[in-house]
Order: C-alpha cells, then structure tokens, then sequence
C-alpha cells in the first residue's frame, strides 16, 4: 500500500543505529519493534517526554508541540502507532491496546530512555493507563489530552464500528470529513482552513488495518477508573472545551480520582485541543512541568 509522506515531515530518516543519546537537534528513525517498523521524532534534551496520538491521526498531532517543549528543557518524543502515518505491520497483528502499549515501551528501550513523562490523546490515554498498568516505573509523570478512563457504552461502541468499516470500504480518507467536525470547533474550520488541510493530510495517511484496529481498541477499551486511584505519579489533564467527543466532564471524573492530579480546561478548542490551541497547550505544560520541579 503507497504510504504518504506526512505534512511538514522532514526527509531522510536517520538510522536508528545513531540515534542513542541526547543533543537539542531534531532525531528521526525508523525503529524494528515486536515485528513493526515504528517511526519517531526526538526533538530537544533534557526531561524525556513520550507523546501518543490519537485515533486516526500520527505524531504529527504534537508538530507544534514539540519545538515549544524542547526549547522549555524538555526531550519531546512522538511516534506514530503501528499502521498510522509512517508506521506499519505485518498484517496479522495490525494492533491492539496491549501492542500499542508494548511498542511505546519499546520504542523507549530503544531510544534509551527509562522513564519519561508520558501523555495520551484520545486514543492515546487508553494506551497509557496500559503502559501504567504494565510498567509504572516508566512514568516521571501523566498527562491527559482529550481523553477517559470510561468504558465505550453500546451507542460509542457501534460508532467506532462504523468508522472501521466506512474505511474498509472506502479507504482511511474518507474518516477525515466526520473526525474533522469534531477535532476542531467551527471557528477554527471556518477561519483557519489549513489547520482542517492538515490533519486531513495525517488521517489519509492511515492504513485500512490501522484504522480498524484503532477503531476496535476504541470500541472495546477495558475501564480504567479502577487504574487513576493506583496513578502515583504527577498527573496533568487537558481537555477543550468544546470536545465533543469526550467532554469536560469525562476530564473532570479523571481529576477526582487521580490524587494530586491538575485540570486544564482550553477554551475556543475541540477534540483536537493539543493542536488547535496548541500555544494555550505548552503553556499549561510548561506550567505544570515547573510546578513539579520537572524542570
């Protein structure tokens, strides 16, 4: 299947064999985890940060994170899940919440990072309430994007169902006009068009398979309420205000029962809030980060 080359994605890759290390440069790879071929970004030194997208997109979410957050003291990782943006797999494990888990792990091992501050997106915060579960050790801290802990109910269940199969029959492209409606406000859509060109650009990047995979991780998610009691490590949520997908209130249950845990509401952003209002994002981290001596 032809793979596109995502929007403002630097070319050629490094070889991962010379990636180990520090430096404030730019670092991207392709990596060989558990049968997959991951690819990464690794902006900056200092305090590692691990950041994982959300359902159909790929690293590039976190484009106007990164260079914001390196320059703050931070090593801002991103990687795309296996079937999303440059990623792929073998075609008999297109992916699952416990192999979205043990390939972020990996991809740690390999860029020689022990522990990390690690955030989720959408689909990327039920992947780290796995990681958490998995390997707690790992985490110098949490951060929460537009996502829940719930289970999906029947109704969100057969949503994500029907995301699967629209792709299957008319290919990942065809998810970005109903995601697009809901990643970004009207506002945003309406006045700033290209941010709309963009992330159509990274959901088209999809593979079939990813896109059904993710959608069945999505449908068939554990609960992790159980999971925020156990979260001991400084935790950040940030959540638009106007997410449809996941409301605030959904943010607002996580905040109670994660001990210590810090809420920050976005205004004038959507589901897609780390990118919409990507300026309003780095402050809130940057904040929180100095609040716990992070950096």
């Amino acid at each position: 299947m032809k793979r596109l080359t995502p929007i403002g994605l630097t070319l050629p890759l490094l070889l991962s064999t010379a990636l180990a290390g520090g430096g404030t440069g730019r670092q991207e790879g392709m990596l060989d985890v558990n049968g997959a071929q991951i690819h990464f970004v690794s902006v900056g030194s200092g305090t590692p940060m691990l950041l994982l997208h959300g359902y159909p997109l790929s690293g590039e979410l976190f484009a106007r994170n990164r260079d914001a957050l390196a320059s703050a003291g931070y090593r801002v990782i991103t990687i795309d899940h296996r079937g999303y943006g440059m990623s792929t797999a073998p075609a008999d494990a297109p992916g699952d919440l416990q192999t979205y888990a043990k390939d972020a792990l990996a991809v740690m091992d390999k860029l020689q990072v022990p522990k990390a501050i690690i955030g989720g997106m959408s689909m990327g915060g039920p992947i780290t309430f796995e990681m958490y579960r998995e390997a707690p050790e790992r985490f110098l801290g949490m951060i929460l994007i537009d996502t829940l802990a719930n289970p999906a109910g029947i109704v969100e269940q057969n949503i994500w169902k029907g995301m699967a199969q629209k792709a299957t029959m008319y290919g990942p492209q065809s998810l970005a006009p109903e995601l697009l409606k809901q990643m970004l406000t009207g506002q945003t859509r309406m006045n700033r068009p290209g941010d709309a060109r963009i992330l159509t650009g990274i959901v088209s990047q999809a593979s079939v398979a990813g896109d059904v995979a993710g959608a069945m991780v999505l449908a068939n998610r554990p609960d992790s309420i159980p999971t925020l009691k156990t979260i001991k490590v400084p935790t950040l949520i940030l959540e638009g205000l106007e997410d449809t997908v996941y409301p605030p209130e959904f943010s607002m249950k996580m905040q109670q029962n994660i001990a210590g845990s810090k809420l920050v509401i976005i205004p004038g952003a959507a589901h897609a809030a780390i990118f919409e209002k990507a300026t309003a994002a780095n402050k809130a981290i940057m904040e929180w980060g100095r609040s716990n001596s992070f950096r």
